[in-house]
């Protein structure tokens, strides 16, 4: 996937974008408080993307580019190299370097500042779902290449920010297939409090769990988990690491597919039921 860079190379393309941006406003002739004026922008936000302070949205960058009336082919260029510089990647492996749990900081902060979080949760409950045995299980590496961590320091973050959940101002969208409930990544009877756990909390009036049955059709594979945080950003999960996608156009297609997910899910009461006839499951097959 060529889109996917190390930091060091994201860092260069997007100076390289700011730099291109300062070059075509000085060749234009206009100063940045001319040219502030032409995009509806303030000066300020003009030099901070010219200096690379700020990465300018696709958006930002079209709006300069109308503005200096760009010829449509450079323009096009630059707008690819705008959403390549939109997508972060990167790697567990660097998380682990600096620390797991400090990656679990940063998603709190992340959920705070958001009003609405949509999950789509392909594989496994969210990590704001999960009692403290099942993180710990989750968290611990099950394939020998993958990183090391501090496996109890992660869990102690991930357990800290479920106190969001109990936020009446932000909204919460857990939605899954019923096999991400049902994939064993413990012991039965941590299954089955895991999957009472979660019972519980879609009673909170700002937590919604929506369940696909295994029995509905859905046209659509679950090629992989995402987050949506209100319309600003998509995170997208993969076995090696983690995408985050800025571009509307990126947030649009994501959305899109949660509310197609979301159309073959139950929700409400009907959620709770097949929740709770999988604890009951899990109980009878530990007795």
């Amino acid at each position: 996937m060529s889109g996917m860079l190390e930091p060091e190379q994201q860092t260069a393309r997007r100076k390289s974008l700011a730099e291109v941006l300062k070059e075509l406003r000085v060749a234009a002739g206009l100063s940045g408080d001319r040219l502030a004026v032409r995009c509806a922008m303030s000066q300020t936000k003009i030099s901070r993307i010219e200096t690379g302070k700020v990465l300018p949205s696709v958006i930002d960058v079209e709006r300069i580019l109308q503005a200096l009336e760009v010829p449509e082919q450079v323009a096009h260029g630059l707008l690819d190299e705008a959403r390549r510089a939109n997508v972060d990647y990167a790697s567990w492996r660097a998380y682990a370097r600096i620390g797991l749990w400090q990656k679990q900081t940063e998603i709190k902060a992340l959920e705070a500042a958001s009003s609405v979080v949509r999950q789509f949760l392909p594989a496994i409950p969210s990590g704001l779902l999960q009692t403290p045995d099942y993180a710990r299980l989750t968290l611990t590496p099950a394939v020998k290449s993958g990183p090391a961590r501090d496996v109890e320091r992660a869990v102690h973050a991930r357990l800290d920010r479920q106190e969001v959940l109990r936020d009446p101002a932000r909204r919460f969208v857990f939605l899954m297939p019923e096999h991400a409930v049902r994939w064993r990544r413990a012991p039965l009877a941590v299954m089955a409090d895991q999957v009472r756990h979660m019972i519980q909390l879609s009673a909170l009036p700002n937590v919604e769990i929506a369940i696909i049955p295994q029995d509905a059709e859905v046209l659509s594979a679950p090629l992989n988990g995402f987050v949506l945080y209100d319309d600003r950003l998509v995170v997208i999960e993969l076995f090696s690491g983690e995408v985050v996608l800025r571009d509307p156009r990126d947030i649009t297609h994501h959305d899109h597919l949660f509310e197609y997910f979301y159309e073959h899910a139950l929700t409400g009461s009907e959620a709770t039921a097949l929740l709770e006839g999988v604890a009951d499951e899990f109980m009878r097959l530990r007795d």
